[in-house]
């Protein structure tokens, strides 16, 4: 029969009931003529194209042929050959909120601002006796449009010129008394999320302040985090908070929020603490539209695929742990879609043909219930076999250091087999020649694991190797047995489901 590998990440309060974690990896439907209606695809690598600064990356713009790196309090121009060149400090650490009118580019750094003219090549401070400051900052219609940091106040500079401001030049959002925490523009409209509250806005023409409010555009669900805020599929999307409570990830539909997180990840976001830190990006590729929202105090990071509407984790492994991962942030620049590292300066490509973390481990992991919903019936029951329906004969061109492997410990590796001295004396040895998945179970819903067991996925050209696993015993306990696979070799990963041999018994 076939077990339910395929699905979203979804690990309820309660283990016993869902206990699927899905890591670095995420569902592709298939619509027509397929094996299988969907299949797992290995989430992107970062490939590195340079690294800019000594971190972390702050933010990313690109307008007028060149990139701009906010890398720790220094700003880079990055040119296509990926050279870069210093142009300006700002200040402050945390994330930064940039746009550009077409001439100059506006640094926000919640608080002082920046100013970059392509045309002059000036890079300054605002320091017209004016300016407030500014948290967030959007372009729209020639001004841009910034809200000034812990206040109800948004401002607009003079038109095509971020370095002037006009005293007069602000309106307050008061449909609610709580105060701004940020802003998009998006359609020409500027959406003012406070936190408790939306109110939308648009360029009236009006001859003291331009922008007026959107008459009945007005929504009671506020923001949990400034950096949380990103469009992405024609809409916007957010993490949400409100006078009832927080921690649910909305998207804009018309001039209302609609939930697209689930209990599981509103259960995960709850843990977390302090969520006000959580920053967002977004991006797609080959078609799949993707939030990608981390916490940083958390170390966690979700991401949320438009085109299947499933959540999945992206992570960063380091010292046998998941940790969040490493992207900052995100632009789209030289055909590439580029993020920044959250630590240190580089910045990557996100390359679907890379299976490392510029060149660290990255593993992937699913675990799923080995019955589908409804069909425990509490009785034990014999598990004969598990195989895997995946492509196999992915292993890299290159010599496999061990002639057979077995996981056989929790918690990671152990090696079983001696390596062969004399073929490794006279050729190379490649990590992923003979790359391995990973089985273990638990026997109680997720509490407790068995050790690891290993199987080859194929050394390259083997296409024809199946990755099964037998004699696989009885349930114990509660008599409801979950699997989990992982892997960490650098190879492709592809699974399309997997099909069990069990047998029931009596008892």
């Amino acid at each position: 029969m076939k077990t339910p590998i395929l699905g979203q990440a979804y690990v309820a309060r309660s283990v016993n009931e869902a206990v699927n974690r899905l890591v670095n990896m995420f569902p592709e439907i298939v619509p027509d003529g397929g094996k299988e209606p969907a299949f797992f695809m290995r989430a992107p690598g970062l490939r590195r194209l340079a690294t800019i600064g000594t971190g972390p990356i702050r933010g990313l713009w690109t307008y007028g042929g060149y990139g701009y790196v906010v890398s720790g309090q220094t700003v880079y121009k990055l040119a296509p050959d990926w050279t870069s060149t210093s142009i300006g400090t700002v200040s402050g650490s945390g994330p930064v909120s940039m746009v550009d009118n077409g001439n100059q580019l506006f640094i926000a750094c919640n608080g002082p601002s920046y100013i970059y003219n392509a045309s002059t090549g000036v890079f300054a401070q605002i320091t017209d006796g004016d300016f407030p400051g500014a948290s967030v900052v959007g372009y729209l219609d020639g001004y841009f449009v910034f809200i000034e940091p812990n206040s109800q106040r948004v401002w607009v500079t003079s038109l095509l010129d971020g370095t002037s401001i006009d005293p007069l030049d602000f309106a307050s959002a008061e449909g609610s008394p709580d105060g701004l925490v940020s802003m998009i523009i998006d359609h020409r409209e500027v959406w003012l999320f406070g936190s408790n509250s939306v109110e939308v806005w648009y360029d009236a023409g009006l001859t003291d302040f331009p922008l007026q409010r959107v008459q009945g555009a007005f929504n009671e669900i506020g923001c949990a985090a400034v950096y949380s805020v990103a469009k992405l599929d024609n809409a916007i999307f957010w993490l949400g908070s409100d006078a009832r409570g927080n921690g649910i990830v909305y998207r804009a539909n018309g001039y209302t929020g609609q939930r697209v997180s689930t209990h599981a990840i509103e259960y995960a976001i709850a843990s977390y603490g302090n969520i006000s830190d959580a920053v967002a990006y977004t991006y797609q590729q080959e078609g799949h539209p993707f939030y990608v929202l981390t916490f940083p105090s958390a170390n966690r990071t979700w991401v949320y695929d438009v085109s299947t509407q499933a959540w999945h984790e992206r992570a960063g492994f380091s010292n046998g742990a998941f940790i969040r991962h490493r992207s900052n942030c995100q632009m789209n620049f030289n055909s590439e879609v580029i993020v920044g590292d959250f630590e240190d300066g580089r910045i990557y490509a996100f390359d679907l043909d890379v299976y490392s973390d510029d060149g660290a481990t990255q593993k992937w992991l699913r675990s799923w219930r080995a019955l589908d919903t409804g069909k425990n019936n509490l009785k034990r029951t014999a598990h004969h076999s598990l195989q895997l329906d995946c492509e196999s004969g992915i292993g890299l061109n290159g010599i496999d250091p061990f002639e057979e492997i077995q996981l056989s410990t929790e918690s990671g590796f152990e090696l079983l087999t001696e390596t062969s001295e004399d073929l490794l004396a006279d050729t190379p040895t490649t990590v992923g020649a003979n790359p391995t998945v990973s089985l273990r179970w638990s026997d109680d819903g997720g509490h407790t694991w068995s050790n690891y067991h290993a199987k080859s996925m194929g050394r390259i050209g083997e296409f024809g190797t199946r990755v099964l696993w037998r004699r696989l015993g009885m349930t114990q306990k509660l008599r409801d047995r979950v699997y989990e696979i992982s892997g960490t070799d650098p190879v492709k990963i592809s699974i399309m489901g997997a099909e069990l041999l069990a047998s029931g018994t009596n008892a």
